[in-house]
C-alpha cells in the first residue's frame, strides 16, 4: 500500500468530519472561512479529523470506532467546560449511535472526576440537542 498524499489524507479526514458532524455543518464552516480562519479549518480537519478520527491500523480499519471516540469527546469536553464544542459533539455522538442512556452515563461518570457542574452542564446541553434531534431539527 502506498502512502496517501496530503490531499488524499485531507479528503479522508473531511469525509469523516462530515459523517460525524453532518455535511451541512461542515460545509457552513468552510463557506464562512476567510483569510484569517482558512488555516484553522485546515488544521482542525487535518489534525483532529485526519490524524485522530480517521486514524486507521495496518489493515485499514479505524483504530477506534466513531462511537468510542464520541464517548471520549463528550467526557473530555464536559470535563473541560467547552459548551460550544460539547453541543456540536453531542450532535455527532447521536450520528455515531450514542444513545440518551449512554450519554447520561457518560456525564454521570464525568461528575466523579470533574464535578457536578460538568454533569449538570452536559445533561443540559444533551437535553437541548436531543429535543432538537427528536423534533427533526438540526
Amino acid at each position: 500500500m502506498s502512502n496517501p498524499t496530503k490531499k488524499e489524507m485531507f479528503d479522508a479526514a473531511l469525509a469523516v468530519r462530515k459523517e460525524v458532524l453532518g455535511a451541512e455543518y461542515v460545509d457552513r464552516a468552510f463557506a464562512v472561512q476567510d483569510e484569517f480562519t482558512e488555516d484553522v479549518q485546515d488544521y482542525v480537519t487535518t489534525h483532529a479529523w485526519g490524524a485522530s478520527w480517521a486514524r486507521r491500523d495496518a489493515q485499514g480499519e479505524l483504530t477506534l470506532s466513531k462511537k468510542t471516540r464520541s464517548f471520549m469527546n463528550l467526557a473530555m469536553l464536559a470535563a473541560m467546560n467547552r459548551p460550544h464544542e460539547l453541543e456540536i459533539h453531542v450532535r455527532g455522538a447521536i450520528n455515531n449511535g450514542v444513545t440518551k442512556q449512554e450519554m447520561k452515563e457518560i456525564f454521570l461518570h464525568v461528575a466523579v472526576y470533574a464535578g457536578a457542574p460538568a454533569l449538570l452542564d452536559g445533561i443540559s446541553i444533551a437535553r437541548k440537542v436531543w429535543a432538537e434531534h427528536e423534533a427533526g431539527q438540526r
